[in-house]
């Protein structure tokens, strides 16, 4: 799924907040989730994990217990969308 054309202003936003510096502490799970239905494949396990592939890459995932997610997060998924060639100034959102 690598048409980068389904984003719409949510998951734009979504991708800004990802990839803003210093790193954005009100970046809430569903809204990446959202994102990464999008544009990879998002499989959800019943430990609260989900295994995400994006592009030639996956990885799993925890459920934030929190709303927001923590910075280690974060740091993975900008390595996830840069590596599908996802970023705010892409152009390809």
């Amino acid at each position: 799924m690598g048409e980068h054309s389904k984003l719409d202003g949510h998951h734009r936003a979504t991708v800004e907040k990802i990839f803003s510096h210093p790193t954005s502490h009100n970046l809430q799970w569903h809204d990446v989730l959202s994102l990464l239905r999008a544009v990879g494949t998002v499989e959800e396990r019943h430990d609260a994990h989900h295994t995400v592939t994006l592009g030639p890459e996956t990885e799993t995932f925890d459920a934030s217990r929190s709303r927001d997610l923590d910075d280690q997060q974060v740091v993975d998924l900008r390595r996830m969308l840069s590596g599908a060639g996802i970023a705010p100034d892409s152009g390809k959102h």
